[in-house]
């Protein structure tokens, strides 16, 4: 470890406001700036593989429940009622950990459009005040998308075609499994609680997972990743 030099005072405006002289100088910026996106581009890809560990368990899960689920004749049906209630944590824990995700998606979005790809094809910064923005957000970090639209996004991509497979598996499960003497509601019976309650609960459910889903975007995330009809030019 060097040593301090003799002259060095932490409390002079000099040495605490020494990472300023970077913002006046061309070399010294750009080779801080290439620091700064290698440690965004870090907790991004960490974060990003929190979110797909996530996305795995409830894969293997639905998977397991639906093995177990159909074996045999006897197999009780709530168990796929389970299952969705796993499911709903599993989505929550994914969109607070998107959310969080996307402060250092952001952070990376903003240096890729405004530094490198200007420096590719110098057509001018798309964000003008992009230095000011990333300060201010290294400042005050701050979560960027709102619980609900993150649990829409989540949703939408993942967990509402999941979430379809497992109310599919149960009304399978009470139909074609369905005890005659009793019919489908009374088959739909869990314990003490009657079917009739039961079927009225998961219909609710299963209708604000919808609503949640078509929950419109109110905003762009930068970088959003979508189709291009012509890539000859790249291919």
């Amino acid at each position: 470890m060097s040593d301090v030099p003799s002259d060095f005072d932490p409390e002079s405006p000099e040495d605490r406001d020494i990472a300023g002289e970077a913002a006046r100088d061309r070399s010294d910026f750009l080779s801080l700036i290439g620091h700064v996106y290698r440690g965004e581009l870090g907790r991004a890809t960490s974060w990003r593989t929190r979110i797909d560990r996530t996305t795995n368990w409830a894969v293997v899960l639905i998977a397991t429940l639906l093995t177990w689920a159909f074996s045999g004749d006897a197999r009780p049906h709530y168990i796929l009622l389970v299952g969705m209630v796993m499911m709903t944590v599993f989505f929550w824990i994914e969109a607070r950990r998107y959310r969080i995700y996307d402060i250092w998606r952001s952070r990376v979005r903003l240096l890729e459009e405004n530094v490198f790809a200007n420096a590719l094809d110098p057509e001018g910064a798309k964000q003008p005040a992009w230095r000011e923005l990333l300060s201010e957000d290294l400042r005050k970090p701050a979560i960027k998308t709102p619980t609900i639209e993150a649990i829409s996004r989540r949703l939408r991509r993942i967990y509402f075609p999941l979430i379809t497979v497992l109310v599919g598996a149960w009304i399978v499960r009470l139909t074609v499994f369905a005890d005659t003497d009793v019919g489908i509601v009374g088959t739909a019976a869990v314990g003490a609680l009657p079917g009739r309650i039961v079927l009225v609960a998961v219909g609710a459910y299963y209708a604000a997972i919808i609503a949640l889903t078509v929950w419109p975007e109110r905003r762009q995330a930068k970088g959003k990743l979508r189709s291009k009809s012509d890539t000859t030019e790249w291919k």
